[in-house]
C-alpha cells in the first residue's frame, strides 16, 4: 500500500527521478526522450495491425489520409497531455477527479478501464498470434500463456523508468526494422499512394477508418504521456517548464511519426501484396502465411511474426503502466502492480480465451478490429476535457492553449465526434434490423446506453459554461469590491468573528457583513480558507501549486482591504479533504464570538454536485452564527 504522499503523484515510484539538469542541448534533449517513445508504442499495437491489414487488403491505399490524419491528431492531443503534466503537475485523470463531481468522474474511469481492457484485449491477441506464428503454439493456450508477462513487467520495474524506456525503443527499432525489410520486398507503387492522400470515405471503409483512429490515438495515452513527462525533474520555474514543453514536443513529433511509419508501412504491405491480387484478409495468420509465397523471400512471413511479438510485448508494458495512472488518478487509491497487472491481464483473457474456443480462431481477427473500435468510441472522453483544462488560464497560466491551437483542437475533437456518432448510429440500425425476435432486447441494450453517454459527453462539453453559470455556487475566485461599513439594529458585543471564505461571489457578502459588525463591535476578523486539493490533502502546508498560490493571493487582499478599513484581522489557509470539519477545528483554536459563512441557496441535486457545508457547521459548534445568501440581508 502507497502512503499518502506517493498517491498524490503520477507513477509515484519514477516521479521525478530523471535528472534532466545538462548543460548540452543534445544531452538534455536525450534526458527528455522518452515519455513519447512509451507513449507511440500503443500506436503501433496488434490492434493496429487487424486495421491496417484489413483497410490495405479491403480498400488499397486509399486509407492512407486516414492514417495522416490520425498522426496529426495525435501529434496534437500528445502534446497538449504533455504540458497538462509538465505544467499542472497533475496528470490528466488526477485533473479530471479534482475537477467534475464525482458521479461524473467515475463514470469516466469506468469508460477509461473498458478502453484499457480492449487495449489489452489487442495485446493479449497479438502476442499469441505471434507465439502461434512463430511455434506452432494453439491460439488458446498462446492466450492464457500470455498472463506470464506479468512477471517480465514486474522485472523490468525494478530497473527503473530509463531501463523500461531502452527496452521499448529496442522493440521498436526491431518493428521497425522488419518492416523496412518487408516493403523493400513487396515494392509498392509510390504514384498510387501519392494519390491516396485526397480524403474520400463510404459505408464500407467508414468502420475499417474509424478502427485505425481508435487504434491510432489511443484515449488511455492521453492519461499516460501527461503522468510520464513528470518523470522527469522539471523544476517549478516558467523558463523550466517552457523548456519541459519545448523537449516534449520534439520528442512526441519523433516518436510519433515513427509509430505512423510502422502503421503506414502495413497498411502498404497489405495493399500491395493482398489489395492488388485480391485477397481478402480476415486473419493475421492468413496474412503471414501468405507473404512467403506472395512476395517471394521465405524469411518475410518470419520477420512478420517476429514484429507481431515484440509489438505485442512492447504494448503490454505501456498498457499496465497507462492502467496504473488511471486508477490512481481517478480513484486516489494505488494498488500494487503485480495486482494490477493480473486483474487487467484476466479482463482480457477471458473474453478473448472465450471468443476462440467459443467461435473458433478465425475469430480473432474481428475482435481486433472491434477492441480498436471500442477505444475510438472512448476517445471523444477523453479528449474534450483534456482540451479544457489546457484551454484553462486559472489552471495553466501563460501556458494556455493559444487561438490556432484550440482551434485545431476542437476541429481534432469534432472529427472524432463526428466520425463516432455516425458509425454508433450506423451500428446500431444494424443490429436493430438484424436482431429478430431479440429486437426489444437489443434496443434496451443499446439506445438507452447511447442515450446515457450522449448526455455524459454532453455534460463535459459544457462543463465551463455550466460552472460559470453557477460561480455563485461554486469555486473560482472573484474581485472583491470596497468595503463599506453598514448600519445595524443593536446587538450583543462580538470580540472575535470567525469567516470562513470559499473563493465564491459569496466572500463579498460575508465580508460586508463581517466588516461591518466588527467596526460595529471592534472585532478582531479570523478569515479562513480550506484547500480541498489532493495536493493539498497530501503535503498540507508545504503544498505549493498554481492554484494554493492563487488561493494565498486572494485572501490576503481581502485582508489588505480589511487593514485599510483600520480594523485587525488574522488570516489562515488549512488543507484538509473535510471544509465542515477543519472550520470546527479552527474554531475550537480561535474561539469566536460569532461565525459568518455565506450559503449558496441550493439543496437536492446540486447539494449532491457541489455539497454542503453550513448544515454540519452549525450542529458540531456552539457559536451563534449569521448565514447571508445571494439577494438576502
Amino acid at each position: 500500500m502507497a502512503t499518502p504522499g506517493q498517491l498524490s503523484r503520477s507513477l509515484a515510484d519514477v516521479h521525478s527521478s530523471v535528472d534532466i539538469a545538462h548543460l548540452s542541448v543534445w544531452r538534455r534533449m536525450f534526458a527528455f526522450a522518452g515519455p513519447a517513445y512509451l507513449v507511440s508504442v500503443g500506436y503501433m499495437d496488434p490492434g493496429n495491425w487487424a486495421t491496417d491489414l484489413e483497410g490495405g487488403a479491403r480498400f488499397g491505399y486509399q486509407l492512407i489520409w486516414v492514417l495522416v490524419m490520425s498522426n496529426a491528431m495525435a501529434i496534437l492531443l500528445q502534446t497538449l497531455s504533455a504540458r497538462l503534466g509538465i505544467v499542472s503537475g497533475r496528470d490528466l485523470a488526477q485533473a479530471c477527479r479534482e475537477t467534475y463531481p464525482r458521479p461524473i468522474s467515475m463514470a469516466l474511469w469506468g469508460l477509461c478501464e473498458i478502453a484499457i481492457a480492449a487495449c489489452d484485449l489487442a495485446e493479449v491477441l497479438g502476442a499469441a498470434i505471434g507465439l502461434n506464428l512463430l511455434f506452432h503454439i494453439p491460439l488458446l493456450i498462446g492466450v492464457l500463456v500470455t498472463a506470464a508477462d506479468t512477471l517480465l513487467l514486474l522485472w523490468f520495474q525494478s530497473f527503473g523508468i530509463r531501463t523500461i524506456e531502452a527496452f521499448v525503443l529496442a522493440l521498436i527499432t526491431v518493428i521497425a526494422a522488419c518492416f523496412c525489410v518487408e516493403i523493400f520486398w513487396a515494392k509498392p507503387s509510390p504514384v498510387e499512394m501519392l494519390t491516396a492522400f485526397a480524403p474520400h470515405l463510404n459505408r464500407q471503409s467508414l468502420y475499417v477508418a474509424i478502427g485505425i483512429l481508435g487504434a491510432t490515438v489511443m484515449p488511455h495515452n492521453l492519461y499516460l504521456h501527461s503522468a510520464l513527462v513528470q518523470t522527469r525533474d522539471i523544476g517549478r520555474s516558467e523558463p523550466a517548464k517552457r523548456a519541459a514543453c519545448h523537449y516534449n514536443l520534439i520528442d512526441s513529433v519523433v516518436a510519433l511519426n515513427g509509430a505512423m511509419f510502422v502503421n503506414a508501412a502495413i497498411l502498404i504491405l497489405a495493399a500491395a501484396v493482398f489489395f492488388k491480387r485480391g485477397i481478402v484478409v480476415t486473419e493475421i495468420q492468413q496474412a503471414q502465411a501468405l507473404l512467403t509465397p506472395l512476395v517471394g523471400a521465405s524469411l518475410a512471413g518470419v520477420i512478420f511474426a517476429v514484429a507481431l511479438l515484440c509489438s505485442g510485448q512492447s504494448s503490454t508494458l505501456t498498457g499496465t503502466m497507462a492502467g496504473q495512472v488511471v486508477m490512481e488518478g481517478f480513484l486516489n487509491f494505488r494498488m500494487t502492480p503485480w495486482m494490477r497487472r493480473l486483474i487487467t491481464r484476466t479482463l482480457a483473457i477471458i473474453p478473448a480465451a472465450l471468443t476462440i474456443w467459443i467461435s473458433g480462431e478465425q475469430s480473432t481477427f474481428r475482435l481486433l478490429i472491434l477492441s480498436q473500435v471500442i477505444l475510438s468510441m472512448q476517445l471523444p472522453f477523453a479528449i474534450i476535457p483534456l482540451i479544457h483544462f489546457t484551454n484553462d488560464r486559472m489552471r495553466m497560466g501563460k501556458f494556455a492553449n493559444a487561438a490556432w491551437v484550440r482551434m485545431l483542437a476542437w476541429v481534432a475533437a469534432a472529427v472524432i465526434v463526428g466520425l463516432n456518432v455516425r458509425l454508433a448510429a450506423m451500428a446500431i440500425a444494424d443490429w436493430l434490423a438484424t436482431s429478430g425476435k431479440w429486437h426489444t432486447v437489443v434496443w434496451l441494450a443499446t439506445v438507452p446506453t447511447s442515450l446515457v453517454l450522449f448526455c455524459l459527453l454532453s455534460w463535459i462539453t459544457m462543463e465551463p459554461m455550466i460552472s460559470r453559470w453557477t460561480r455563485r455556487y461554486g469555486r473560482a475566485p472573484v474581485a472583491l469590491p470596497e468595503m463599506a461599513g453598514a448600519a445595524a439594529e443593536p446587538a450583543p458585543i462580538y470580540r472575535r468573528i470567525l469567516v470562513p471564505l470559499d473563493h465564491t461571489v459569496l466572500d463579498r457578502l460575508a465580508i460586508s457583513h463581517a466588516t461591518a459588525m466588527a467596526h460595529l463591535h471592534g472585532a478582531k476578523l479570523f478569515l479562513l480558507h480550506v484547500e480541498e486539493g489532493v495536493t493539498s490533502q497530501v503535503y498540507g502546508p508545504e503544498s505549493s501549486t498554481a492554484e494554493v498560490e492563487a488561493g494565498g493571493q486572494y485572501l490576503e487582499r481581502i485582508a489588505q482591504s480589511v487593514r485599510d478599513q483600520g480594523l485587525a484581522v488574522e488570516t489562515s489557509i488549512s488543507h484538509s479533504p473535510s471544509p465542515r470539519k477543519e472550520i470546527v477545528r479552527y474554531a475550537g483554536l480561535v474561539k469566536p464570538d460569532l461565525v459568518i459563512m455565506g450559503a449558496h441557496g441550493h439543496g437536492g441535486l446540486k447539494d449532491l454536485i457541489f455539497g454542503t457545508t453550513i448544515d454540519p457547521v452549525r450542529h458540531d459548534i456552539n457559536v451563534p452564527m449569521l448565514i447571508v445568501r445571494p439577494g438576502k440581508t
